[in-house]
């Protein structure tokens, strides 16, 4: 059980074992007045021969001269290899001599449970090689920034790790230090509460990463809508209290050519303006969909660009489905 594992688990061992993986990663970064030095954390991995550090993309975005310190304190100079801003993900690699490199290994996050006790390592303010422990507090969140275009960062572990500045692109471990996820402190004040991208997002896209510099397999619908509850299901007149309304159909895009549809009223819910008349999403593929956190986690998890999907909606009081092939999203 979970708190059997917490209370078996030697923090200690465990950090000796991980801590020569975890890096810190420093850049100059330019803004009007001045030049800052930018940080924020990483950890080594080995794909195929070559040895990589992996960080976030807000750690890399529109910094210069980057290097990466290690355990040991000794820094190198390091190059972007690839990045994804859609999951916040980077990929560097680095100067330093081959003794320097400790990689960590990585396990599908698909095997966290709520409860299951998770760890970080990072450099948190700038205090090097620093611990952190919590349980996973929810699993398929969605987070934004201000770099995505307005989409989501999908599928995101939600934990009670508490995560500052600095500790963005360390490591999220399990129990017997095996990486999960990669913490991220895009989100700013959230007191007692921590994000990490999956390592199942991870270990999809890192071999695109390497091979192109980026990734472009972000599956896409064409659509925004708003998450439905109980007032503004009322409002619209369905008989279910959940699902994904959706308020606007982008022309020319997948869900269009579907023929799905937008909303076509507006109204006033709880002070804020929504559309109703359009369809209401409820299921893709069988996989329940609450909320847009729901539409996030499944199309990130289960499908590509390409890819046709059956579409369980809500119209005229009727339940359809509807087959949409997938687009791929649009640069952000």
């Amino acid at each position: 059980s979970p708190s059997l594992v917490y209370f078996n688990a030697n923090f200690t061992e465990l950090y000796e074992k991980t801590i020569r993986g975890v890096v810190m990663v420093m850049g100059l970064a330019q803004t009007l007045l001045s030049e800052n030095v930018g940080l924020g954390s990483g950890f080594v991995v080995k794909h195929g021969s070559t040895y990589y550090i992996l960080t976030n993309y807000h750690v890399v975005r529109g910094v210069s001269n980057l290097t990466v310190t290690f355990f040991n304190g000794e820094s190198y100079p390091a190059q972007v290899v690839g990045t994804d801003p859609y999951s916040d993900l980077a990929v560097l690699n680095c100067t330093a001599p081959l003794e320097l490199y400790y990689p960590l290994n990585m396990t599908f996050s698909s095997s966290l449970r709520v409860g299951d006790l998770v760890i970080a390592i990072g450099n948190p303010f700038g205090l090097t090689g620093t611990m952190t422990t919590g349980v996973v507090s929810q699993l398929g969140r969605t987070i934004t920034s201000e770099f995505t275009g307005g989409y989501a960062i999908a599928n995101i572990i939600q934990t009670s790790t508490p995560i500052n500045p600095g500790n963005s692109g360390g490591p999220l471990l399990n129990a017997r230090g095996e990486v999960v996820g990669m913490n991220t402190a895009i989100i700013r004040d959230s007191q007692g509460v921590g994000f990490a991208v999956p390592s199942n997002t991870i270990l999809r896209e890192l071999p695109y990463l390497v091979k192109t510099g980026g990734y472009d397999r972000h599956p896409w619908l064409g659509l925004r809508g708003i998450n439905v509850n109980y007032y503004i299901a009322k409002a619209a007149g369905f008989n279910v209290t959940y699902g994904w309304l959706i308020q606007e159909v982008i022309p020319g895009g997948p869900s269009d050519k579907a023929g799905l549809r937008g909303g076509t009223k507006t109204l006033t819910v709880l002070g804020t303006q929504i559309k109703i008349g359009g369809d209401l999403i409820i299921s893709i593929d069988g996989h329940p969909v609450r909320n847009n956190d729901d539409i996030a986690r499944i199309l990130v998890e289960y499908t590509y660009p390409g890819q046709t999907v059956n579409l369980t909606i809500i119209r005229d009081g009727l339940k359809l489905v509807v087959p949409v092939t997938l687009g791929k999203r649009p640069p952000p």
